[in-house]
């Protein structure tokens, strides 16, 4: 039997220390002073602390960084200044809740 060679690949690696990536920009949406009011609402009724069960991460003088996250996303048809659409969550809860969200997003397309 034969043996089988392998091919070059065709594609190169990207050498990360001279292409850096480009950074990111903030949706101008959520600079508003409108968007900034409703975040600082859902913070607010939070008491400054994440909304996911179990959680004890709080804000302010607890020293982590809250985000005021959109329970239904504004790409998926969420009120984006409703305070009834937001919920406060810290970013370990909110890095898990925006996957399940954007995998949903993937599998239904």
């Amino acid at each position: 039997m034969g043996r089988l060679g392998t091919l070059a690949p065709r594609l190169k690696v990207l050498d990360t220390r001279t292409a850096r990536p480009a950074p990111k920009v903030a949706d101008p949406e959520l600079l508003t002073a409108e968007h900034k009011a409703w975040r600082l609402e859902v913070l607010k009724r939070a008491h400054w602390r994440c909304q996911w069960p179990g959680c004890q991460a709080h804000g302010r003088r607890g020293g982590v960084r809250l985000y005021a996250d959109h329970i239904l996303e504004r790409k998926d048809g969420g009120a984006s200044l409703d305070p009834r659409n937001g919920q406060t969550l810290c970013p370990k809860h909110h890095q898990v809740k925006t996957a399940k969200a954007r995998a949903a997003r993937m599998r239904s397309t």
